[in-house]
């Protein structure tokens, strides 16, 4: 016989409206100001503990450096890039697009199994958001009423201070986060540059730190989590990603259904002529703490951020009605369904099949990585010339790239037995650490002792520890 409990999943999945728009957006297309009550309980605790670490590590990292390297830097206007300390240089572009494409895979991965718990946990926009910005809010303008009432309260001496006051530390923390930003761009030596010398002389970086600022600003004083619902791509992707296996906050329907509140004279054991109500006592706290204004008990959704407010604010009920905790958890649509979780499916150990390989292949390309990248080509429209003593010079372009923290000393030989170089304009080769050498240079082989026209030549490019071999060509004389 199938009991009410037993058709609880048909109950909630009965009708899906609510996937038809957004709750943070009505339906004439106005923007709904969300006041999520203010978290508490072991996982906030757990997340504050995390997202103040990350916060420590995000604002130091620009100041990390290795040998003199930066520990992470993304110079996009001068096409470098710095990955733990390893630089990839427009030459290492392929060992880059490897590395970016690994990183993809384990977010895939780690979303395929584990749902969206990288928005939760890890995602910048969140944790300046949720431990930062609404900590400030929340000190200033009271918990989710309190903000309501002062939002929907008359403009007064005591209304302008508060905002005044809250929006002008919100600025302020902007400021300080586009600084670090265009750290991680131009690295801390330039935008110490930008902030302590005369505006005129870094223009173009003074306005980008503006820009940046109201950029922030806008973002987490009123953007907020439209970010996370309508702007990020990884919200809309989860969708497409997870599966009924995947581990993300879950409502557990065959506990909680049918939902009802606590009366007199009816309980969960049921009574006479009672219905048997399950432990969703319908409090509303899930609905109330939430960031993005989402109903969990509709089950997954695009703004579920898997922030775990849900979780802290629903085990508080479950504690004082003397209840299991648990009835809003971390577990997947078939743990619920069948108490059984199912991590290792095909799926996921497909992707950690494709993961493994691409690791593997990072490690070998960034094992034979050369420490000295060279690039010596004929110089273009130039042909041969012949001395007076039957000597046939051919003049040639270099490109040193130094990938190091080092400075590398360069010595230049080639296959050809008879074979002379000539650099023009300088001595010696010396490149700085982290740097590019270009010049000319001439390579002179005695016309008796070539026997084509075109003569293949290896260059053996040493530096202080390595050696590399890059191949060009040597035009002579028709025989």
């Amino acid at each position: 016989m199938t009991t009410e409990r037993e058709t609880a999943e048909d109950f909630i999945y009965a009708t899906e409206e609510f996937r038809d728009s957004i709750a943070t957006v009505t339906k004439e297309g106005k923007r709904i100001w969300i006041y999520p009550k203010k978290p508490s309980g072991r996982f906030f605790n757990y997340r504050k503990l995390v997202s103040y670490i990350l916060i420590i590590l995000l604002v130091g990292m620009p100041f990390i450096k290795v040998n003199g390297i930066p520990f992470m830097m993304f110079n996009v206007l001068e096409r470098k890039f710095v990955l733990f300390s390893i630089v990839f240089h427009p030459q290492d572009f392929h060992l880059f697009l490897f590395t970016m494409l690994t990183l993809l895979v384990f977010i895939i991965l780690f979303t395929v199994i584990y749902g969206r718990i990288f928005c939760g946990w890890i995602c910048p926009q969140t944790i300046f958001m949720e431990m930062v910005y609404r900590r400030i809010e929340y000190f200033i303008e009271g918990d989710w009423n309190a903000q309501r009432k002062l939002n929907e309260s008359p403009w007064d001496a005591g209304k302008m201070i508060k905002k005044a006051a809250k929006h002008f530390i919100f600025f302020g923390i902007a400021v300080l986060i586009s600084n670090v930003f265009l750290s991680y761009i131009i690295g801390y030596d330039a935008v110490f540059k930008i902030a302590s010398e005369p505006i005129a002389m870094h223009l173009g970086g003074f306005i980008a730190l503006i820009v940046f600022s109201y950029l922030f600003y806008g973002v987490f004083a009123f953007m907020r989590e439209q970010v996370c619902t309508t702007i990020c791509p990884y919200g809309r992707l989860q969708g497409v990603m997870l599966d009924k296996n995947s581990v993300v906050i879950s409502y557990d329907w065959k506990r909680g259904e049918p939902r009802g509140k606590i009366k007199k004279g009816l309980n969960t054991e049921g009574q006479q002529n009672s219905p048997i109500l399950g432990d969703c006592v319908d409090c509303g706290l899930c609905i109330k703490v939430c960031p993005t204004g989402i109903d969990i008990r509709n089950g997954t959704q695009l703004e579920c951020v898997n922030c775990t407010a849900c979780i802290d604010a629903c085990d508080e009920v479950m504690l004082k009605t003397h209840r299991p905790a648990g009835l809003i958890r971390y577990d997947s649509h078939n743990g619920i369904a069948t108490g059984v979780r199912n991590i290792f499916t095909a799926r996921t150990i497909a992707y950690s099949v494709v993961l493994v390989a691409l690791v593997s292949i990072n490690f070998v390309l960034l094992g034979n990585r050369a420490a000295v990248e060279a690039i010596i080509l004929h110089t273009p429209g130039t042909l041969f010339q012949k001395s007076e003593d039957d000597i046939i010079s051919n003049l040639y372009n270099y490109e040193l790239v130094n990938k190091t923290g080092e400075i590398q000393h360069i010595t230049l030989s080639t296959s050809h037995p008879q074979t002379t170089i000539e650099l023009v304009g300088r001595q010696e080769l010396i490149i700085p650490k982290d740097s590019t050498l270009s010049g000319s240079l001439f390579i002179r082989i005695p016309n008796s002792a070539l026997k084509e026209r075109k003569t293949e030549l290896r260059i053996l490019v040493k530096s202080n520890k390595e050696e590399e071999i890059t191949e060009t060509t040597f035009l002579g004389p028709f025989k």
